[in-house]
């Protein structure tokens, strides 16, 4: 019996659930009902108001809408922390970024620590329940939590595991390969260094103006954000494309099993290049700028976040315009793609027995504040989509005003699966979902402590406010309070250098009281530190 399944015994026997032979002996003559099965979509770095249900009256996203419709929709659910590995590691596992001791992108694949990621994935715990397990797209966590996995497919043909660093980016150059070989280059292409086909490069993308030949070794060293622009591979063969399809296949091979499928989409993840129609299904010049673009963060803990010093195009108003203009041609196709996922589930008559969820491990700057990526607590960065679906569990156009995390989601996919509790660091959302929980919700904590206490390490928002800290009271970092309900943009810090900052102190030592409240439950270290943290 594997590690799983004893922790499973404990928890039964803990319970009082004891099976005797004649119970199982009868039931045995008895068909049991089959259980739910899961589909869990994640795409990477989708704001959450980059979705028509959370407001956008310019992106089109109907499938995410009538998902959110069809079932809860989160209006306050936030990113464990915004940053790509930590995020994904909670929402395996329920536990806080400083439990899984994933505190940064290195600490996934084959990172080797046997402290870090100790804890099961709630795709391990199903499996150990029957469930038959297959994961799509990206992964970004530790590779030993991906053996459970049952992918048709699991090396690409240079030999690179699926669920290692880059494997799943490698199993769809070979798709490419096959589908839409490499071109040689017209005047004024480059070769996208994410699927080496031609792109055609739009005024913000670092290579613009210039040929090939004359950037090649720059070009090599260039990361994932500075690309961006027109992609010259046909739509039916996008990464998005490719992901969506082998999720497809997934549930037509799985139709007549008890599952659970996770579909990662890369996208709206950088670099943003879209194919067409994508790309021109928003015009640039149409795409609104976002307010804070002109913030100078003269009393701001981030001012300079993200190279962003370096980096003033990304408060440029014309430029930021055609990355938006991605962006959003990217989610829209994303959100096609989610239709005919759905759709499939209809047809196969799955729908009714399905529990689906919808999230996001961060959002992204897009121009805010001047600002590329994410790595920060803006709103941009760190609150994120979340929808829950489960018919006849969680009844139509449910929205949830409580503020929930990433470390939320395990507890309610293992109560919805009826799977059995388990330890986690947060709380099955059925009693936001239906009305019967008034004590959870009441504020979220977000957390990133990889760099030290250099940036913020801690945001907590409760009630529209907003505090950012950092750890430790030596610390320099300037501790920052936004009020969301009057200063939705953050750009009026009633901290840090704010002269009228003694005003607001009591509201900050509020927020720091329930960060305390969080980190005590959790035993966390860094409970002492930011106590003794002055706020003014």
């Amino acid at each position: 019996m594997g590690k799983n399944n004893n922790c499973l015994v404990n928890v039964l026997a803990s319970s009082g659930l004891v099976l005797f032979g004649l119970s199982a002996v009868a039931s045995a003559t008895v068909k049991a009902p089959k259980k739910k099965n899961l589909l869990f979509i994640m795409t990477d770095q989708q704001q959450y108001i980059a979705m028509g249900m959370a407001g956008n009256k310019v992106l089109k996203t109907p499938n995410l809408d009538r998902l959110a419709r069809e079932g809860a929709f989160f209006k306050n659910a936030y990113s464990a922390c915004a940053v790509s590995g930590p995020a994904r590691s909670s929402i395996l596992t329920g536990c806080t970024v400083e439990r899984t001791g994933v505190n940064t992108n290195s600490k996934t694949y084959y990172y080797n620590d046997e402290k870090v990621m100790a804890m099961p994935t709630f795709d391990e715990i199903l499996t150990d329940q029957g469930y038959r397990c297959e994961y799509y797209g990206k992964w970004h966590s530790l590779s030993s939590h991906a053996e459970i996995y049952r992918n048709p497919k699991q090396e690409s043909l240079d030999g690179m595991s699926v669920f290692g660093h880059g494997g799943q980016n490698h199993v769809y150059i070979d798709y490419i390969n096959h589908h839409f070989p490499k071109a040689p280059l017209d005047a004024g292409e480059l070769y996208d260094s994410f699927t080496q086909r031609p792109y055609v490069p739009d005024p913000l993308d670092k290579f613009y103006g210039q040929n090939y030949q004359d950037v090649e070794q720059a070009y090599k060293k260039a990361v994932q954000p500075d690309f961006h622009g027109k992609l010259l591979v046909p739509a039916e063969h996008s990464f998005t494309a490719f992901q969506a399809k082998e999720t497809l296949e997934a549930l037509e091979r799985l139709k007549d099993t008890t599952f659970s499928i996770t579909c990662s989409f890369h996208f709206p993840h950088s670099p943003l290049i879209a194919p067409e129609p994508y790309y021109s299904m928003y015009l640039p010049s149409d795409m609104p700028v976002p307010e804070s673009i002109i913030d100078e963060m003269d009393n701001s803990p981030y001012r300079n976040a993200n190279g962003r010093l370096s980096h003033p195009e990304y408060a440029d108003a014309e430029k930021i315009q055609y990355m938006i203009s991605n962006y959003y041609g990217l989610i829209t196709e994303i959100d096609d793609w989610v239709g005919r996922i759905l759709q499939k589930l209809d047809e196969l008559g799955l729908s009714d027995n399905t529990l689906v969820v919808f999230t996001s491990d961060h959002g992204e700057m897009l121009g805010a504040h001047g600002l590329r990526e994410k790595n920060v607590f803006y709103e941009e960065s760190s609150h994120i989509p979340l929808m829950i679906k489960s018919p006849g569990a969680i009844q139509t156009n449910t929205f949830v005003e409580g503020y929930v995390s990433h470390v939320d989601i395990f507890a309610t996919i293992l109560d919805y699966l009826e799977a059995g509790q388990y330890p986690s660091d947060g709380k099955s959302l059925r009693g936001l979902i239906e009305g019967t929980d008034d004590d959870y919700g009441k504020y979220v904590v977000t957390e990133w402590n990889y760099r030290g206490d250099v940036s913020p390490n801690y945001m907590i928002v409760k009630d529209g406010w907003k505090l950012l800290i950092p750890y430790s009271k030596e610390s320099k970092v300037l501790n920052a309070l936004y009020n969301l309900n009057e200063d939705p943009y953050e750009m009026n810090n009633l901290l840090g250098k704010n002269p009228d900052k003694q005003k607001h102190l009591s509201k900050a030592n509020e927020l720091k009281g329930y960060l305390l409240e969080w980190l005590e439950k959790n035993q966390s270290k860094h409970f002492s530190g930011v106590n003794s943290r002055p706020l003014l």
